[in-house]
């Protein structure tokens, strides 16, 4: 087969173009201040992994595997309840559900939340849930708390846009 120089040099044209325009379809790198919200659940469990929350020390063993990730957060705000500030997370639907079957089933345990790796605070499941809103006091001064449900927000809007874009 004979290749003339003008379609060689059309042919690397092409493939220099379709070289330069892959790497706009690229997933964006997370920005500093992206918060990646996991939750865990207690394990009573020989094998368990033990969290230690920042402020008290408390030590807490969990599951291996977190039960709701920042793929299941739909939003994260700061809250006012009775007993101070706190983070209130919204989940998506499909989660929802599985947080009130959660709290049914391990009633009584607790339910550890992780900030980027990190244990920042826990809840009891003392009640079953069924409007698919996590709240809990996190150990974390309150004035962090804006910082933190900004950065859980700008998670769920990368996660969102990512599902849109597939």
């Amino acid at each position: 087969m004979i290749i003339f120089p003008g379609k060689l040099l059309t042919l690397c044209g092409v493939l220099a173009g379709l070289l330069a325009l892959s790497g706009c379809a690229s997933t964006p790198k997370p920005t500093a201040s992206a918060v990646a919200a996991r939750f865990y659940v207690e394990l009573p469990s020989a094998n368990a992994t033990l969290a230690t929350l920042p402020q008290s020390g408390v030590q807490i063993p969990i599951g291996p595997r977190p039960v709701f990730s920042e793929f299941d957060v739909t939003s994260a705000q700061v809250a006012q309840l009775e007993l101070g500030r706190c983070l209130l997370f919204q989940l998506s639907p499909a989660a929802a559900r599985d947080l009130y079957r959660l709290s049914v089933a391990h009633h009584g345990l607790r339910l550890v939340l992780f900030l980027n790796g990190a244990p920042f605070g826990a809840r009891r499941l003392d009640s079953a849930i069924d409007d698919g809103m996590i709240a809990i006091f996190v150990e974390q001064p309150e004035s962090a708390l804006p910082a933190l449900a900004a950065g859980v927000q700008e998670t769920c809007a990368e996660v969102a846009r990512a599902r849109r874009k597939s």
